[in-house]
């Protein structure tokens, strides 16, 4: 246990930027997501090209080279002064954005045609028929792959370590470049590993808790 009581700080730290990456990062994936979903079953023909173009390329790019684009590229284009803690951010967040919508697109085909078709009779525009019929019933049926990909941002947090943020995956070489720090690389994996089963048994939990709620609701 000396690993993690003598480097409470590190421990902290890492912790700290893990969450705030996964949270915020979960944030942007969810509103972008959301809205390309939105597009790539619009009446629109330009906005569904626009959403089918968006979440082929970015979807096929690996992760890593997105974050190479957004840490390196940015800088270099002159789109300000950003740390690369907020570049991290918006890469995982832009790319995780594609797999939001494309379960959500896949929970609004679960939605009956009828559904939509009574609604714009009613003279609803299609946001009002999106965010008022379509997105509610779409939710309740994509719970489980949702939190998936939430699941799967998580641990693709770990890719952030690589751009010098200081979030779990890099506690290892952090610790290991320290002379006075107490531990060696094998136990701060070990527990690194024990705090990501942990955080994800709690998004479990929050899945099975939404399931059981919603199951009641329908």
């Amino acid at each position: 246990m000396d690993v993690i009581f003598d480097n409470l700080d590190l421990w902290g730290e890492a912790l700290s930027n893990t969450l705030l990456i996964f949270l915020v990062g979960g944030l942007i994936a969810l509103i972008l997501g959301i809205i390309v979903g939105a597009m790539r079953v619009s009446p629109v023909p330009i906005a569904r090209a626009v959403g089918t173009v968006y979440v082929n390329l970015i979807r096929n790019t690996p992760l890593t080279l997105v974050f190479f684009i957004f840490v390196f590229g940015f800088p270099t284009l002159g789109l300000g002064n950003l740390s690369n803690t907020v570049l991290g951010i918006l890469a995982i967040g832009v790319y995780t954005a594609t797999y939001v919508a494309e379960v959500l697109r896949a929970g609004i085909n679960t939605v009956p045609v009828g559904q939509a078709e009574a609604a714009r009779a009613i003279g609803l525009p299609f946001g009002q028929v999106m965010s008022l019929v379509i997105l509610p019933q779409a939710f309740r049926s994509v719970v489980p792959p949702m939190m998936s990909v939430f699941i799967a941002l998580l641990k693709n947090t770990t890719v952030a370590a690589g751009f010098g943020v200081a979030e779990l995956a890099a506690l290892r070489a952090t610790i290991n470049d320290a002379p006075d720090r107490p531990g060696n690389p094998m136990e701060v994996l070990l527990w690194v590993a024990v705090l990501f089963v942990a955080l994800v048994m709690v998004l479990s939990w929050i899945q099975n808790r939404l399931e059981k709620r919603w199951r009641i609701l329908r």
